[in-house]
């Protein structure tokens, strides 16, 4: 049985045991519905079943990224994992790990990871990536950048035909200092694309959210398709005051898609 994301990825391995049949009868009980976080964990734990004793494993940042961290405390508390180092990429997966036992350590002392696991907020058919709305987007692409197996996971309700196409966030981190003549250069870089740039507020607060690091993010929002994805990178990356962006581009060697269906496996090619 194919997975209804013909226009994604091309070819992809589906997990038979986790597909629900689309062909039930009078006599089969009804489909399973699974809310939106049980996919994510559906996602999460397929993912988890490519770490192997003896890794060192970036851990995600997020409402799905989480279901995988706690299934590898649960794996190495049972025995069935052994020897892991995780390198959170946030301060609250730092918080999390530490509280499930997960032995860790950084980028300083594990240049080279061997595996990471992270969510995403947007995903192209490419496997473009945005990421960022979570607030942990650069300590996200320092250690993403740094592994040899990049697996994303996510719900289909993250599959876009093109990155900005949700109409939601695209997150810059960028300096405090004069932020507001940094968010009209930002506007002005995809003024052809209908480029609105926020500053993100905390929570509740009318305060500026602050970053791990201590930054400020501006949420781009676009109307319009922003063009070729390295060029509006270059052009982001060169404006003095930016920090990093959320488009993780050409990093995901893996995206696993939990949806009605079951769930997808795809490899870049």
């Amino acid at each position: 049985m194919a997975i209804a994301y013909p226009h994604f990825f091309g070819p992809k391995k589906v997990d038979p045991s986790l597909v629900v049949s689309s062909t039930a009868t009078q006599s089969s009980p009804p489909p399973v519905i699974l809310s939106q976080d049980e996919l994510k964990k559906v996602a999460a734990y397929k993912a988890v079943e490519f770490v192997e004793s003896g890794m060192v494993v970036g851990l995600g940042t997020g409402s799905t990224a989480k279901h995988a961290v706690d299934k590898i405390a649960e794996l190495l508390h049972s025995g069935k994992l052994k020897n892991i180092v995780g390198i959170p990429t946030s301060k609250i997966t730092h918080e999390q790990a530490v509280s499930l036992g997960i032995p860790l350590s950084d980028l300083n002392a594990h240049p080279i990871v061997d595996l990471a696991i992270d969510g995403a907020d947007e995903v192209d058919p490419q496997m473009n990536l945005v990421k960022g709305r979570g607030g942990s987007l650069l300590r996200e692409k320092m250690v993403e950048a740094a592994t040899k197996k990049f697996i994303v996971i996510v719900d289909e309700s993250k599959l876009v035909n093109h990155l900005g196409g949700s109409g939601l966030a695209m997150p810059v981190e960028i300096v405090p200092f004069c932020w507001e003549f940094t968010l009209k250069r930002l506007e002005m870089l995809f003024i052809e694309a209908g480029c609105v740039g926020k500053l993100r507020k905390g929570g509740d607060s009318e305060e500026p959210y602050v970053t791990d690091n201590g930054n400020y993010i501006i949420d781009l929002y676009f109307k319009k398709d922003m063009g070729d994805l390295k060029d509006a990178s270059d052009a982001i990356l060169r404006l003095a005051g930016v920090v990093e962006h959320g488009m993780f581009i050409d990093m995901a060697t893996t995206v696993i898609v939990a949806g009605k269906l079951g769930v997808s496996v795809t490899n870049k090619e």
